[in-house]
Formats: C-alpha cells, sequence, structure tokens
C-alpha cells in the first residue's frame, strides 16, 4: 500500500502472478468433491448379473423319503422278527398287489388268507385307496399289531418311480391322516 503522497509503484511480475492464482477458482479433486459417488454404472452391472443369475438357474424341488435298503442275508432278519408281528409285505405286480402277512397271502378284496392278486387294477390303474384300506384292516385284524410300525414293498422291476411313491404314501396314513406303517423297508424278490 502506497502512504499518502506517494505513487503506486508498478507490481513485479511475480507479485502478479501470484495474484492471478490466487484469484482463479479452484479445481478440486475427486476425493474433494464431497465424497459423492457415481455408483449409476455399478448398479446396472450388479441389476445385469442377478437378473442372469436368475435366468439360468434351474429350479428345482427335492423331496425326502426315508426308506431302509434291502438287508442281505437270511438269517440276521429272522431273529428280530417276533412272533406276533404282522410281518406286512406289498408285492407292486404288472396286475395290481399282492400282499403278504406272517400268516399267508392275503386273498383277493383283502378277505382271509388265500392265493391270488389282493388288489387288482381297477379302470387299469392301481387302487391306492384299497390298499390303504386293506393295510389298515390287517392292522386292526389284532391289537398285537397296533404297535408295528413296519411294512416291506417289493416292486417288479420296471416299476416307475411315481408308482412307489404313491404306494408308500398309502401305507403311510389312512385317509383320515391316522398313522399305519410309517417304516416302509424295502425287499428284493428272488
Amino acid at each position: 500500500m502506497a502512504t499518502p503522497g506517494q505513487q503506486d509503484a508498478p507490481l513485479s511480475a511475480a507479485q502478479r502472478g501470484k495474484i492471478r492464482r490466487l484469484s482463479q477458482p479452484k479445481e478440486l479433486s475427486p476425493d474433494e468433491e464431497g465424497g459423492e459417488l457415481n455408483i449409476v454404472p455399478f448398479l446396472d452391472i450388479v441389476v445385469n448379473i442377478l437378473i442372469f443369475v436368475l435366468a439360468t438357474v434351474a429350479v428345482t424341488f427335492t423331496a425326502t423319503i426315508d426308506t431302509a435298503p434291502p438287508a442281505s442275508g437270511g438269517g440276521g432278519t429272522r431273529s428280530q422278527v417276533t412272533e406276533k408281528s404282522l410281518n406286512l409285505t406289498v408285492f407292486i405286480v404288472n396286475d395290481g398287489f399282492s400282499i403278504k402277512a406272517s400268516g399267508g397271502s392275503v386273498a383277493p378284496g383283502c378277505s382271509g388268507l388265500g392265493s391270488g392278486i389282493t388288489i387288482p387294477l381297477r379302470g387299469g390303474r392301481y387302487d391306492y385307496d384299497a390298499l390303504t384300506a386293506c393295510a389298515k384292516k390287517l392292522k386292526d385284524s389284532s391289537p398285537d399289531f397296533k404297535e408295528e410300525n413296519n411294512v416291506y414293498l417289493a416292486p417288479n422291476p420296471g416299476t416307475d418311480y411315481q408308482t412307489i411313491v404313491s404306494v408308500m404314501d398309502s401305507l403311510r396314513n389312512t385317509q383320515a391322516g391316522d398313522p399305519l406303517f410309517t417304516d416302509v423297508n424295502f425287499k428284493v424278490s428272488k
């Protein structure tokens, strides 16, 4: 600053350069811009990946059915069977269901002992309701069978999976939902 009576001295080049630098607006680096990031491109990528993953994932629903594999050997399983057990075995054959119990083969119509197909096909299809009714009738035939939960299933070779599952479901519960035979075991036909 000039004092009164003095003339203003011209500015040097260094002084003019400093004034010019200080008067220009500052350029802020990306880190100093207030912390805002443009995340739109990132979100576009994430959404595209998510849509791709959802479109390519094969949705499958699986269910498990607890069963026991067939036992090998003849002597080990007989010692576990008591005299007062039903030992119900259902054979899935091409003509229907053949049922055997500890007393022998169950007659057609689930009435007593006898030979033949216990529950024949009805209209070319397996009769699962009749199978459930017969299993309930056999289980209720003696108080000794009330606590028995084991049933043996022996399907013919080539029996489709859905038929086996439907038979298992028919033998597990009555139509009213009461349990019949909750433990399904498989037998191998000789």
